[in-house]
């Protein structure tokens, strides 16, 4: 019972670790699909290794298997601090990973025939009779970690302690198995040895989950440029605002990034939003949408329509919209725009939600899209052809809709993209495009139903006070120069999210 008892820890263990390095991937990277893929594939590769590695420890299985378990504590609960240490650091990630991923795998692929030796050494059964136990046992640890990392570390230990967590259950295994097999040793000195070793690993663990969150501060604070006012993970992302003050000047810079990606400066915010929002109200505005911008800027431009009636937002993330409402330096950008009662809040996924509007028949004057960048596939869906068409369906008549693009000098495919994405959903549009210092040249598309024309680039009459948008200016963002020019390429879809594609391979060299 010993040893199966380990088999069940060993593989909720493995498994713990292998979701951790994904997660922190995700985390760091954003790319989930590539991360999760390099590091099963290297994993699953290196368990190979492992245990073949293993044949010449077969002799003394119990003493191999103690320290390949204290070495797995090691690697395992170190391998979450010492990537985001590469990350913040050293800009090693990606080899890192791979690195940890091969060894933590070396290390489980060594485990079961270490466990199995163990077990024929207890008693002798038939090679088919062990073989079907301990993968029946090591099959429902795997169960019970891929379960547990979500619903009980994550949430409650985070991604640094729970690695460290975990490797604390490695060094129990070893300290067990070692207690409870080392009486058939001629010998106490093994087990002293092993039960010693197993003591300084949980002391060297321990040490570690007390200065982990000094040591994510300091990691943290690396990744950005100006000092960490507030930091906090969501259930769905890291939130982070950093402020900096300008020696001599009569302003400071506030900053919001969420998973490490710059949602605005609070130096030159109110271009980017003052040019997404502005032209799609020239039109009809009495009720809009707006889908993402849990920040409450976008919201604060609609709300200066004093004909405005009624606003709903669609954010995912409750804690950012939090942010945003009770955050001094945020609610001040946004006019507190979250405490006026015109508007309404939904938590949930833009994508699924436009699709119960359409069944509940809502409609709305305007719709402005402000969603992050489609840098993952979670994000790529809300720039298909599909929900460009749901949208579509949630529009009045003379309605408009404006999304933001991206940027058409640092990533043309993915803007154009865009534009592309939108035509083949059945709208009519005009992309165009300006300076915003924090993220250089920028775009939006500005969009209404194909039946009713190209929108143009206006002001609404009695449109409230702009600091930078203007009719010259409007007038001025609708033309691109030639490195910038409409250029052909794929639709995205739910099926082949061509956006994807293109933005992993923009911002090339910057």
């Amino acid at each position: 019972m010993v040893v199966l008892a380990a088999v069940f820890v060993c593989a909720a263990c493995g498994l713990v670790y292998e979701l951790s390095l994904v997660t922190l991937g995700s985390y760091l990277l954003g790319n989930t699909v590539t991360q999760t893929s390099l590091v099963l594939a290297v994993t699953m590769f290196a368990m190979g290794v492992g245990a073949v590695a293993a044949k010449p420890l077969l002799g003394h299985p119990l003493r191999a298997f103690v320290g390949v378990e204290l070495a797995l504590a090691v690697v395992g609960g170190f391998s979450v601090p010492a990537l985001y240490a590469a990350f913040a650091w050293l800009s090693l990630y990606t080899p890192a990973m791979v690195v940890a991923s091969f060894a933590i795998g070396l290390l489980v692929g060594a485990e079961i025939p270490l466990l199995m030796a163990l077990l024929q050494h207890l008693r002798r059964q038939d090679a088919a009779h062990a073989v079907a136990d301990i993968n029946a046992v090591d099959y429902v640890g795997a169960l019970v970690g891929g379960l547990a990392f979500p619903f009980l570390l994550l949430p409650l230990l985070g991604l640094l302690e729970g690695a460290l967590a975990t490797a604390a259950l490695n060094v129990a295994a070893a300290a067990v198995v070692a207690l409870a097999l080392g009486r058939r040793a001629r010998t106490r000195t093994p087990v002293l040895v092993a039960v010693s070793a197993c003591v300084v690993t949980a002391l060297a663990l321990g040490l570690m989950a007390w200065r982990a969150s000094a040591f994510e501060a300091t990691a943290q604070q690396a990744l950005y440029r100006d000092p960490i006012v507030h930091s906090e993970r969501s259930a769905y992302q890291s939130i982070v605002v950093t402020r900096g003050w300008f020696q001599g000047a009569e302003f400071d810079d506030v900053r919001l990034y969420l998973d490490g990606d710059l949602q605005f400066s609070s130096v030159d915010e109110y271009r980017y939003h003052e040019m997404l929002v502005h032209p799609a109200m020239a039109g009809p505005h009495a009720r809009v949408l707006v889908l993402g911008g849990g920040d409450g800027l976008a919201l604060r431009e609609v709300l200066g329509y004093d004909d405005v009636e009624e606003v709903t937002l669609v954010d995912l993330d409750p804690a950012v919209v939090d942010l945003a409402r009770s955050y001094e330096p945020i609610r001040d950008l946004n006019d507190d725009a979250w405490a006026d009662p015109r508007v309404t809040y939904e938590a949930a996924d833009a994508f699924s939600w436009a699709r119960d509007a359409v069944d509940d028949g809502q409609e709305y004057d305007v719709v402005v899209v402000d969603y992050p960048d489609p840098d993952s596939p979670a994000l790529a869906k809300l720039y298909s052809r599909e929900h460009y068409a749901t949208l579509r369906s949630l529009l009045a008549p003379d309605a408009r809709m404006v999304v933001q693009s991206g940027s058409p000098f640092f990533a043309p495919d993915a803007f154009w993209c865009v534009r592309r994405t939108l035509a083949d959903a059945g709208f009519a549009t005009t992309p165009y495009h300006a300076d915003v210092p924090s993220f250089g040249d920028w775009g939006w598309v500005l969009a209404r139903p194909d039946d009713a024309g190209a929108p143009t680039l206006d002001l609404a009459a009695g449109a409230p006070r702009t600091r930078y948008a203007s009719p010259a200016v409007l007038d001025a963002s609708a033309v691109f120069p030639p490195d910038m020019a409409d250029r052909s390429g794929d639709v995205s879809t739910l099926l082949d999210p061509a956006i994807l594609r293109y933005s992993e391979h923009a911002w090339v060299g910057y």
